[in-house]
């Protein structure tokens, strides 16, 4: 087992979260079982005070496991030089079983994290709280997500040694390798910039379309949950060589570093802002019965499209630039 402080802050972080989440769930287990706003008994007053705490702390500790997200990638991208054969983070996270899980898991937790903050601010807006069990019963899936994420990431540093052999990015994500990310890496560049743009357009234009008439917000949130996943696919394939100016090396992963100017910090931040707020819509859409959501969703609704929109075209601006002002031409290849 390595330990450095970085480490330690790590695994005490998402250990904090976990077991903070934990009694937030038990809290909303006990909220979906005995609710009563119109009841004025003690034990509906305990739950009220007890869902303001848990909404304050929730809020905080999401945004620690977003912030934890992407140091953790920094912190193992710091690691690879103790290994053989890893050039990056691709390879350290490859040094045992654990470490792309742990990736993946810490992916949906701050995806649907930042989906439970919006619906939870979404519920605080209305007088009678009308989302209030719905959020509980995310918060409980939620929880149950980050106890896992911490027994990965316990298991991905506890058999995490010095001098392991390990594959590098370059092995990892090459048309040689008989794996997903292998083959999502080489995927022929023109039908990936064809499918990527096209999927831009169609989704910036559903936005719009929302934004003025009210109309198609889960087409839009489809959308937005579609062009998320697929930029992933886009990086690999065709953004990524462009930055680094090379027809061979599809890393997602060395955008993050120095050598690149930290590029990859601004797209993935402006990618995940895109896709939670875009599929936040939808999402939305779907709680808006209740007659004290049907004034506050909606004007919800056309903000989180708007900024959805706006970090997609941070993300679409800055994926681009490398390809119109670079000298690098991958067709030529």
């Amino acid at each position: 087992m390595i330990l450095s402080p970085a480490i330690i802050s790590l695994i005490l972080s998402s250990l904090l979260t976990a077991l903070f989440a934990v009694y937030a769930s038990a809290v909303g287990y006990r909220i979906i079982r005995h609710w009563q706003l119109d009841s004025g008994s003690e034990l509906q007053l305990r739950l009220e005070r007890k869902t303001y705490l848990v909404s304050t702390v929730m809020a905080a500790l999401f945004g620690i496991s977003l912030f934890c997200l992407f140091f953790f990638v920094f912190t193992v991208d710091g690691l690879h030089p103790l290994f053989i054969g890893a050039m990056c983070a691709a390879g350290a996270l490859n040094v045992n079983p654990y470490g792309y899980p742990v990736l993946f898991v810490k992916v949906a937790t701050c995806v649907l994290g930042g989906i439970w903050l919006i619906v939870n601010h979404a519920d605080g807006k209305a007088v009678d709280y009308p989302l209030i069990r719905f959020k509980y019963k995310l918060l409980i899936v939620i929880a149950g997500l980050l106890i896992f994420e911490v027994l990965l990431l316990v298991g991905f540093f506890w058999r995490m040694a010095p001098n392991l052999i390990t594959s590098c990015c370059g092995t990892l994500f090459s048309a040689d390798a008989d794996t997903i990310a292998g083959r999502l890496a080489t995927l022929p560049s023109i039908p990936a910039k064809v499918i990527f743009y096209l999927s831009v357009v169609l989704t910036l234009r559903t936005g719009s379309h929302f934004f003025l008439t009210a109309r198609a917000a889960p087409i839009f949130s489809y959308l937005s949950a579609w062009l998320f996943g697929f930029s992933f696919i886009a990086i690999m394939a065709f953004i990524s060589l462009y930055i680094y100016e090379l027809p061979t090396h599809h890393c997602p992963f060395c955008l993050l570093q120095k050598e690149y100017y930290y590029i990859g910090y601004p797209l993935y931040l402006s990618l995940f802002g895109a896709g939670i707020t875009g599929m936040s819509v939808g999402v939305l859409n779907r709680l808006k019965g209740p007659d004290s959501m049907r004034s506050v969703i909606p004007a919800m609704q056309k903000k989180l499209a708007l900024v959805s929109m706006a970090a997609f075209i941070v993300f679409t601006a800055i994926a681009t630039y490398p390809i119109v002002f670079s000298d690098f031409r991958l067709e030529g290849y």
